[in-house]
């Protein structure tokens, strides 16, 4: 069944749907979709199935029901399918080796080809899709290293008839050229690229080009996706340039499988969690704006992770300024006596993380001495009067709007508290920090601030 709501906050979806590496496509009704993987799991990336998720004006969202679903693969776990390579351990590339220093990478590499013989579900790895003269290609990869693409009349599925794909890794991205010319690219630590053949569910392995962005050169990791912008491609991938694959990346070329030049940073999402790790999303223009589409995870997890959007400019020079995580999303900031949820905070430090109960309400917990949690942006039209801190447990709260304290909250025994505020702010987009002292099973739920 498909739920309908509506939203422009981050998380974009309501909090049990965990729906990350986003690739974005606005499709010929106008709409647009977003495909990704789904964390179904508490401690594995992705499940068995995805979910579509749509929209026509950006501010309401149809998270649709099950589009495909791994069970109807025919070659997993099939002896006599074709094997394909995914990634050679064998082969280490410096992140390789810092991550593995002092292991026997061949053992590794036997251990990692074991997987296919091991009783494990079917799992679906992020895909992509497109559509050519009606019907929507799903590229999707799986647990196996496997890769295929399956077919519907629907951009949302069901997606049926799934072929095999001549190649091994994960993280598929299709894109149409402008003289109709289909390409396909995958890869994790090695990228690859080829020309699609016209039905669009097969290529020539014979021509698939290696390497197109590396690690060394254009710090590629994995989540590959393509786009055009005016003469320009843009291959926007996780990025390791900060040491660990949080950030969104772009390298340019003037042709849709390389050379490339490395760009820069478009989004990074370390510190949205204690555990935050991998990111993977797209970029595309909807109704005449750019967005980035990415993930953060949560509750102390590399998984959990959830889709999350920010506006983003090309430059006329055609590069893409880095933009931070906010809390207010595609939205306006929030504004007085909006409620501010703990778990719409866009960065923690310490050990905070956003966590739920039995019920599934979230809030900042597990904070400890010094611990901080950002939420971008607030403003206002007259000075903040006061704020009104709704919290569980005690401790201090100090209020900061861009570093510069405001306010202190002394929570007792988790009753809500207010403190009145002597911020100068007026007019322009605000910061909002809390810095905790002093916590005691403090928890965090909302903040509101209201003006005079």
């Amino acid at each position: 069944m498909q739920s309908i709501y509506t939203n422009t906050r981050n998380p974009i979806l309501p909090l049990s749907f965990h729906v990350p590496d986003g690739e974005a496509h606005v499709m010929p009704d106008g709409k647009l979709y977003i495909y990704g993987s789904y964390d179904d799991w508490e401690n594995v990336f992705c499940s068995e199935k995805y979910h579509v998720v749509s929209t026509a004006d950006m501010k309401k969202w149809t998270f649709h029901d099950v589009s495909f679903e791994g069970k109807d693969v025919p070659w997993f776990k099939d002896p006599s399918a074709p094997k394909y390579q995914g990634i050679d351990w064998t082969k280490p590339t410096p992140f390789i080796l810092k991550m593995h220093a002092g292991l026997d990478l061949a053992a590794e590499n036997e251990k990692y080809e074991m997987i296919k013989d091991i009783d494990i579900p079917p799992l679906l790895f992020a895909p992509d899709c497109i559509c050519r003269d009606g019907k929507y290609y799903l590229y999707f990869c799986m647990v196996d290293n496997s890769e295929g693409v399956a077919v519907s009349d629907k951009p949302v599925g069901p997606f049926t008839n799934p072929t095999q794909l001549p190649c091994g890794g994960i993280d598929p991205s299709v894109f149409i050229d402008d003289d109709g010319q289909a390409y396909y690219y995958w890869g994790q630590l090695f990228s690859h690229g080829v020309k699609l053949n016209q039905d669009m569910i097969s290529f020539d392995e014979t021509q698939i080009i290696d390497n197109l962005v590396t690690e060394e050169d254009h710090y590629f990791h994995e989540g590959s996706s393509m786009r055009k912008i005016g003469d320009t491609y843009y291959y926007v991938y996780a990025d390791m340039s900060r040491g660990k694959p949080t950030s969104l990346g772009y390298s340019t070329s003037r042709s849709p499988l390389g050379p490339f030049t490395y760009r820069g940073i478009i989004i990074d999402n370390d510190g949205c969690d204690p555990a935050s790790w991998n990111n993977h999303g797209s970029i595309e223009c909807f109704q005449g704006q750019w967005y980035v589409f990415y993930h953060r995870n949560s509750r102390g997890v590399q998984q959990n992770r959830r889709l999350c959007i920010e506006k983003i400019t090309i430059q006329a020079d055609g590069s893409i300024p880095e933009v931070r995580m906010t809390s207010q999303g595609i939205g306006e900031p929030f504004r007085s006596g909006e409620i501010i949820c703990g778990y719409q905070a866009c960065g923690l430090s310490g050990t905070a993380r956003i966590d739920a109960d039995d019920a599934g309400s979230e809030w900042i917990t597990g904070i400890s001495d010094g611990d901080t949690a950002v939420f971008r942006y607030v403003k206002n039209n007259a000075l903040w009067d006061y704020a009104t801190i709704n919290a569980r447990g005690s401790g201090i709260i100090k209020i900061m709007l861009n570093n510069i304290e405001a306010g202190q909250v002394v929570i007792r025994d988790g009753e809500t508290e207010s403190v009145k505020l002597h911020s100068q702010f007026v007019d322009t987009d605000q910061e909002l920090k809390l810095v905790f002292a002093n916590p005691d099973e403090l928890k965090l739920i909302s903040v509101q601030l209201f003006e005079s």
